[in-house]
């Protein structure tokens, strides 16, 4: 099967090189320092049970995706439209593309955009890009992908691959479940430039951490999202599993880059106003990623 990985950055690099170490044909689209090293040496995957180079194609041009059966869409939910746009006139008229990204509505803004089936996935993964064509896996890896006519197809090809993968009729509440997730830990982890495991350590945190999720699962059942598992465990129990991973949000601020928080707290914040739901907590973490952002204050402390 024909994969491309469009926006390979950590994420992408992960899942499209354990699909490549699987024999399969993958093309990363990402930034030039990444595509030059890999196109040198292969893209190193340092992972716990193994340290390999994978061969595979990389490019900068989008128009890369031209012959792909799926195509996993993993750019920052702030890079939606415009790279959905960029890679329309490219993809075969039956590509499915899979949305591997944060947040809880990129796939539907994609798919306003395409006409090639859009399936949302949620990503359970640790990874961060620990130089040019280099990721570095943390921790877990397992996927929740949305039913489609090629849905099934493709989890089997993705567990073949060392990748676990489910198709679940509920992804949009697994979405909802990530996205507490994300807005319990990445705030926390970008605004003190400490992995999750220290974030935890913190007096308070886990008090502020349950306020979070309390919030976002009140605003989820006001539009009608059923959230499953126990939130308050999953989040409490998060950092045992990967106690060394910094949040994209903390790796972003760090690098000077734009983030997502917007489509995170800030998503939970803007659902809530819109269901005149109080979400105090979550509007507080926002606006500190965002000052933090503004001023560039976690970059220089990092370079320091």
């Amino acid at each position: 099967m024909n994969f491309a990985v469009v926006g390979a950055g950590a994420v992408g690099c992960y899942f499209g090189g354990m699909l490549a170490r699987a024999g399969h044909d993958v093309v990363l689209i990402g930034r030039p320092v990444h595509v030059d090293a890999i196109a040198r040496e292969g893209l190193r995957i340092e992972a716990r049970t193994f340290d390999e180079r994978v061969r595979l194609q990389a490019s900068t041009d989008v128009a890369a995706v031209e012959g792909a059966d799926v195509v996993l869409f993993c750019v920052k939910s702030t890079d939606t439209d415009s790279a959905a746009r960029e890679m329309a006139p490219h993809l075969r008229a039956d590509a499915l593309v899979l949305s591997l990204q944060n947040g809880v509505d990129n796939a539907q803004r994609a798919q306003a955009l395409l006409r090639q089936t859009v399936a949302p996935a949620v990503v359970y993964v640790a990874t961060e890009m620990a130089g040019p064509g280099h990721v570095r896996h943390h921790g877990r890896g397992e996927l929740v992908i949305a039913p489609s006519p090629r849905s099934e197809e493709v989890a089997e090809v993705l567990r073949n691959a060392s990748v676990p993968t489910e198709v679940s009729g509920n992804v949009i509440g697994a979405l909802w479940a990530k996205l507490i997730l994300n807005s319990a830990y990445n705030a926390l982890s970008a605004i003190t430039q400490l992995p999750y495991g220290q974030v935890v350590e913190g007096e308070g945190v886990a008090q502020v951490m349950q306020d979070v999720v309390r919030e976002g699962l009140a605003v989820a059942k006001a539009d009608g999202i059923e959230v499953p598992g126990d939130m308050f465990k999953v989040v409490a129990g998060l950092a045992a599993t990967m106690p060394s991973q910094y949040s994209s949000t903390a790796q972003d601020l760090a690098r000077g880059k734009p983030n997502e928080i917007d489509h995170l707290n800030g998503f939970v914040m803007q659902r809530g106003a819109a269901q005149g739901i109080e979400t105090p907590v979550n509007r507080a973490l926002h606006a500190l990623v965002k000052l933090l952002a503004r001023h560039g204050r976690a970059a220089a402390a990092v370079n320091a």
